[in-house]
């Protein structure tokens, strides 16, 4: 099937095909062809952490828990959760909510557009309109959620229902995912509460995802590949359609999706944290001809400019430290100045050359 369309077309915000709905791919949205997804992937085996067993008061049912989980940061960087806690009603009106918001009158959502990347509320298509060299199949809405009563006056007051929803499911997946990182920290033999102080200060941002229906599935993605810059981010989606990248031979495999489930994945600061013992999960989104895909990222970091650094009892002369320090302001700088569908990474720019 032919590629019709713009050699290299702008496609602004509010102008782009997946919002217009357009039959083919322009040619400004085509992955260069080693890079393209496939139509039957395989399907990732991926290590599943029940919760009830990190939360229990059987020392050794925790033990085994907190090694599971150690292992699964270490061979993928990648995990899903069951047992979390949050019920499936919240979960479903999150998603219902963020579908309603995509559904909107392109008028009511460009009230929120915006290309500074610092926004607290910014609704937008690309990384960076104009500038990126490749476009990618998808809607966004982000919002910065923690602490809530600080932002929430500022999110979508239509659909009507969408902060309360939303806001209780952010409220919900911000606790799942601080026990979480106390877990993770435990399993890097720290006290558990080693971070808790700064992660109780820490940002919070919600991307809204939408991925709709694409005509040509397989010349196209919704996000590139990248790792992300939280320490983790804890991620509820409708459908599958995230691909993880196997550490071993760089193949791409899809993550199955697991009724209930959310998926963590392992961000540059927890690598950084490590001494790169644990390394972020490099990840991009797909997209299908069939129906729209809806994913809720929360990203959890520590505060914008508390700069995290590898734990000093995780530097030694066998490892020496492997990464400088940064905070979530200076990724910000990092996204503001470089396109990440360039392959450009921010971890890479925080090793240390030996």
């Amino acid at each position: 099937m032919g590629l019709k369309g713009e050699s290299s077309g702008t496609f602004p915000t509010g102008e782009t095909a997946q919002e217009k709905g357009l039959s083919y791919v322009p040619n400004a949205y085509v992955i260069p062809a080693p890079h393209r997804p496939s139509l039957s992937p395989e399907i990732a085996i991926v290590p599943v952490i029940d919760m009830a067993s990190l939360r229990s008061n059987d020392s050794v049912q925790r033990s085994l828990a907190i090694e599971e989980l150690r292992k699964a940061c270490i061979s993928l960087g990648f995990f899903q959760i069951i047992n979390h806690g949050i019920s499936e009603t919240v979960m479903e009106e999150a998603l219902n909510q963020a579908n309603e918001f995509f559904n909107l009158p392109l008028k009511e959502k460009m009230k929120y557009k915006s290309d500074d990347v610092c926004k607290a509320v910014r609704y937008g298509t690309s990384l960076k309109d104009g500038v990126d060299k490749i476009k990618f199949w998808r809607v966004f809405l982000k919002q910065y959620a923690h602490p809530l009563e600080d932002w929430i006056d500022s999110w979508p007051t239509n659909p009507p229902n969408y902060r309360e929803k939303m806001g209780q499911y952010t409220k919900e997946v911000r606790k799942v995912s601080l026990e979480v990182m106390e877990a993770i920290t435990e399993s890097l033999r720290l006290s558990p509460t080693y971070l808790s102080g700064k992660m109780a200060e820490g940002v919070q941002v919600v991307a809204v995802n939408c991925y709709p229906p694409c005509p040509q599935p397989g010349v196209a993605l919704g996000l590139p590949p990248h790792t992300d810059y939280s320490c983790i981010t804890t991620v509820l989606q409708s459908c599958q359609g995230l691909e993880i990248m196997d550490p071993g031979d760089g193949s791409w495999k899809m993550v199955p999706n697991l009724d209930g489930a959310l998926q963590v994945h392992v961000g540059d600061h927890v690598e950084v944290l490590s001494n790169g013992l644990y390394k972020g999960v490099v990840h991009r989104a797909t997209v299908n001809s069939e129906r729209t895909r809806i994913s809720i990222t929360s990203l959890h970091s520590l505060g914008m400019d508390e700069k995290m650094k590898p734990a000093e009892e995780l530097v030694d002369e066998q490892n020496p430290m492997k990464y400088k320090d940064s905070s979530f302001n200076d990724f910000l700088k990092f996204l503001s100045s470089n396109d990440l569908a360039e392959g450009k990474s921010f971890i890479n720019t925080l090793k240390i050359q030996d």
